[in-house]
């Protein structure tokens, strides 16, 4: 029984969640997958978008202004990288250039800051690897990166430490309200209870929606498809650099990572899967079409991987936050498509000042906003690595070698608040596998590791939770002495 429930810990569902732990309440957040950040919130472009993009008067455009104000606070406090890098906007044909005007009009009623209108001489100056076509740009100097894998896990660390239960592997298969006016959640393990409900369920919001609602609602999974560069590829260009949108989005962005990639993408293609996000050759050979129609000579000998995400988008392309008419206490958080990433922190505080109004909830005196992320040794200068080698020998000995992730970093990712259980989660928290390898040499070192530390054997140790093992059975037997 809780005052609160959470369905999904997404990067909205753990902002919910993180906001309500500011007050005394008793909240548990229900995933059904191993870890938090396993839907959209783990293959997303990274961008923290200035808002110039959304139609005026939106809660969508409301919230992504405000989210976009937080993040600088946000990364300080919960110790995550944010670079505000600045995006740009490029319009390729003098016939199309009124696009440009829209934008910076709907930026300027939305209240984006510093908006203004390169000519070409300018834009070339700053970002030489522009296409040789580039008419004008509209530049956003508030315009951003961050790790969507770290701000989702902060949050939801956050969250945790200040009283927040999660519940992972729990997947809720129907909702009633019994006669005390509590709602009854059913789920694949077992029944929860609560004053109030949070739907932030991502593509499956809809699905959570129409168990309590006579008024439906209907998601369309709309998948997108991105290549990713190897480091060296990742001062390509020094902004996010957009094509002008279409009815289908912002189209394929080109840009640097907070960790020194460079990211293409995304597609945009409409399915009926909630689960379909494998890539295609169709769809990469768009990425990389599409981005050389903006940025020249896009180093694409120097991909390292591709991946694929889903948006939830709603045809009225708007977020839906706020009651569930005629099931009182509960509150859709759905249709969360970009810029829900940067709009995030915005959606925790709108959604839980809701709940807050609604259950009159006090604030707590002792509560923690504040949290330190795993200790990174990239980047340290000798003197300092050595005196953390010798504070913890673990630093000394790297196990992911192309992003010089340490056996120290992975300890720490296992056993900080809501740790790592498999390797993905290990690759989420530290790197370890994301680099140019793409996890194969270091893979079994760090199965090593999760299975000494968490108690497993290899044949119980996965990828992403689930069925997703990664040594189903021994080929050979142990070896014993003689």
């Amino acid at each position: 029984m809780y005052d609160v429930i959470v369905i999904g810990a997404g990067v909205s569902g753990c902002a919910v969640a993180r906001e309500l732990s500011r007050y005394k309440a008793s909240v548990c957040v229900l995933e059904k997958c191993e870890d938090v950040c396993e839907g959209t919130s783990k293959a997303n472009s990274g961008i923290v978008h200035a808002g110039f993009d959304a139609e005026p008067g939106s809660v969508m455009a409301r919230l992504n202004v405000r989210g976009n104000e937080m993040m600088d606070d946000l990364a300080r406090d919960l110790d995550i990288p944010f670079k505000r890098i600045g995006s740009m906007v490029v319009c390729t044909d003098e016939s199309q250039r009124d696009g440009l005007d829209l934008l910076l009009a709907r930026g300027k009623a939305n209240g984006v800051k510093g908006l203004r209108i390169l000519e070409r001489a300018e834009a070339l100056e700053m970002e030489p690897n522009l296409s040789g076509d580039t008419v004008a740009v509209l530049y956003a100097p508030t315009g951003g990166i961050v790790c969507p894998f770290e701000l989702n896990i902060a949050m939801a660390e956050n969250a945790f430490v200040n009283g927040v239960e999660f519940r992972f592997n729990t997947r809720v298969e129907d909702i009633t309200r019994n006669e005390e006016g509590l709602w009854v959640l059913r789920t694949n393990n077992g029944q929860y209870m609560a004053r109030c409900v949070v739907n932030a369920a991502g593509v499956y919001a809809d699905r959570i929606h129409n168990m309590v609602s006579q008024e439906t609602m209907h998601i369309i999974e709309r998948r997108g498809e991105y290549i990713l560069m190897d480091k060296e590829a990742g001062d390509h260009v020094s902004h996010t650099i957009f094509a002008l949108p279409t009815k289908y989005g912002k189209g394929v962005l080109v840009t640097p990572t907070v960790h020194g990639n460079l990211l293409a993408g995304p597609t945009a293609i409409d399915m009926e899967n909630k689960e379909g996000t494998a890539t295609t050759a169709e769809g990469l050979a768009q990425v990389t079409g599409k981005a050389g129609r903006t940025v020249r000579n896009v180093p694409l000998r120097k991909v390292i991987t591709s991946f694929a995400g889903l948006r939830a988008h709603l045809e009225q392309h708007d977020f839906v936050i706020g009651p569930v008419s005629g099931a009182p206490g509960f509150f859709d958080v759905a249709g969360i498509e970009s810029p829900g990433l940067t709009a995030s922190p915005a959606i925790g505080e709108m959604a839980a000042g809701l709940v807050r109004e609604l259950l009159g909830l006090e604030e707590k005196s002792e509560w923690i906003g504040t949290r330190k992320g795993i200790r990174r040794t990239a980047g340290l200068s000798p003197d300092e690595m050595n005196a953390l080698i010798r504070e913890e020998p673990a630093y000394g000995t790297i196990v992911c070698r192309c992003e010089s992730v340490t056996e120290g970093e992975i300890l720490d990712a296992i056993r900080r608040p809501l740790g790592a259980r498999s390797l993905d989660g290990i690759k989420r928290r530290t790197r370890a596998g994301m680099g140019r390898c793409q996890s194969g040499f270091c893979s079994p070192r760090t199965m090593e590791i999760i299975s000494r530390e968490l108690g497993l054997s290899y044949e119980e140790i996965t990828k992403c939770g689930g069925r997703s093992v990664i040594a189903p059975e021994r080929t050979k037997g142990e070896v014993t002495e003689a």
